[in-house]
């Protein structure tokens, strides 16, 4: 098995962990704690997390390409690493006393919550995922989370009972997320050496990362802002339907970045190479894929959120499957905008077309919010992170429609064809509904059973007789 393919199994393999586990989680944090108690959490999490992104500063997308640029000549490898990681370490320690300022003396109901959450923030002291990811090291990321990650979870059924222990759930998560930062960091040696830089080598990091962190902290304003304005102006047990309406979006959208994540290295490389064809081909590929991949989801979570919220989440959660069945088909244009990102835009250094396209993303974003939340609650968020994330792909095509690389109406075909099919799934997963009246699992199942079916088939049918390439061509070594 090529590199490649086994990093995209572990990467994929992980992505699908975390989908699964908040799964697992959320169901039994709803029922203790209520919708206010889900709410609460959502809130200081999101502010934890812009945070953290704070103090990343840009790194995971940076990092990843500095790294992989010289990860076959040693000198300058052990060199870049130690000049981003004292970046790193100056960004994030800075980072880290402004959010002791915030739990102090901003914080509001939600003080003990964050309190308990600063363990994030600490962990981007030792943030080396993008140094791995850059080597193409998965394996050590994938196994290394996904056991401190079951850790926390057990910790959470152990331990979370009530309403009050609800710091007990931000503290596993928490640590959890630090325990995963120190045991990666360990597969570093022997991989890469940290010798101290001058200050100054270090400082000419911080411009091109802030770039990046610019776009990073757009994307967020309009994910994690959301969250934080339906809080406020429509209240935290709103903010509660939404964010485990929002939380299974945002799993699923794991299965994009895996693809993302392994391929940006890649093409990285690609790109110092010369290699124009390959990246074509590959941009081709993963579109395809990704586009596939992506319609799946969003027909499917439309086909049977009404049915699913309810049952995983319990009946005070019954709304938020009104708000997953529009939500998901952000899923499309989320994966159309990470092929461009991943593929095009930052292997090839052209960071500014990223800035722009999700700046725009996130003033259409705040702005929709603004107008729609105080009259139609978290329905407005959903209705505003509809418009932001559409509005990503659009300035994308505007800036580079004339990149001879990127077949516009090719992609465009590939969206049109899998949204037939896609809309062809949700009729059929309607109608069985419509024989399956009793909402259980036993229904749902069915439901989704032949839904998996009736795409499959016409997907391989699609395939078959357009000639689309092997998924496999993709992950293969060439």
């Amino acid at each position: 098995m090529s590199s490649t393919r086994k990093n995209a199994a572990y990467n994929v393999a992980y992505r699908m962990f975390s989908v699964l586990l908040p799964l697992v989680t959320a169901p039994y944090l709803s029922r203790t704690v209520g919708t206010e108690g889900v709410g609460l959490y959502s809130l200081a999490w999101s502010v934890s997390y812009i945070f953290c992104l704070i103090g990343m500063l840009g790194l995971n997308d940076y990092g990843v390409r500095a790294i992989a640029k010289v990860r076959d000549e040693p000198e300058k490898l052990n060199r870049t690493f130690s000049a981003i990681w004292q970046m790193q370490l100056l960004v994030a320690g800075v980072t880290l006393l402004l959010w002791f300022g915030y739990v102090f003396l901003a914080a509001g109901e939600e003080r003990i919550i964050a309190l308990h959450l600063t363990w994030m923030s600490v962990s981007c002291l030792c943030n080396f995922d993008w140094c791995l990811m850059g080597l193409d090291q998965f394996k050590p990321i994938a196994l290394r989370n996904t056991f401190v990650k079951i850790a926390a979870a057990v910790c959470v059924f152990l331990l979370v009972r009530r309403k009050e222990d609800l710091w007990i759930y931000a503290a596993a998560w928490s640590l959890s997320t630090l325990a995963g930062c120190l045991s990666c960091a360990v597969t570093l040696r022997g991989r890469v050496s940290f010798r101290p830089v001058p200050f100054r080598e270090s400082l000419r990091h911080i411009g091109p990362c802030a770039v990046l962190f610019i776009s990073v902290m757009a994307v967020n304003i309009y994910r994690t802002m959301n969250k934080v304005m339906v809080s406020t102006i429509a209240g935290v047990a709103e903010n509660g339907l939404y964010e485990n309406a929002e939380k299974i979006i945002y799993c699923l959208s794991g299965f994009i970045s895996a693809i993302g994540t392994v391929m940006m290295p890649k093409v990285s490389h690609m790109v110092k190479m010369g290699e124009k064809e390959r990246i074509r081909r590959h941009i081709d590929r993963s579109m395809n894929l990704v586009l596939c991949m992506v319609s799946a989801m969003a027909f499917g979570v439309a086909a049977v959120a009404d049915r699913f919220a309810p049952l995983f989440y319990g009946g005070d959660f019954a709304y938020s499957g009104a708000l997953m069945a529009p939500l998901g088909f952000t899923l499309i244009m989320i994966g159309f905008a990470n092929v461009i990102r991943t593929q095009v835009v930052l292997p090839q250094g052209r960071d500014t077309v990223f800035v722009k396209s999700v700046c725009c993303g996130a003033v259409v974003n705040l702005a929709a919010n603004a107008l729609l939340i105080p009259g139609l609650k978290s329905m407005g968020a959903v209705i505003g992170t509809l418009l932001a994330e559409m509005t990503v792909p659009v300035v994308q095509y505007i800036i580079l429609r004339k990149d001879r690389e990127l077949e516009y109406p090719k992609y465009l075909k590939y969206t049109g064809v899998y949204a037939v099919i896609g809309m062809i799934m949700l009729l059929a997963v309607k109608g069985i509904g419509l024989l399956l009246p009793e909402v259980s699992w036993i229904s749902l199942g069915v439901q989704t059973a032949a839904g998996m079916a009736v795409y499959a088939v016409l997907t391989l049918g699609y395939w078959k007789i357009s000639g689309t390439v092997q998924v496999s061509d993709l992950l293969s070594r060439s």
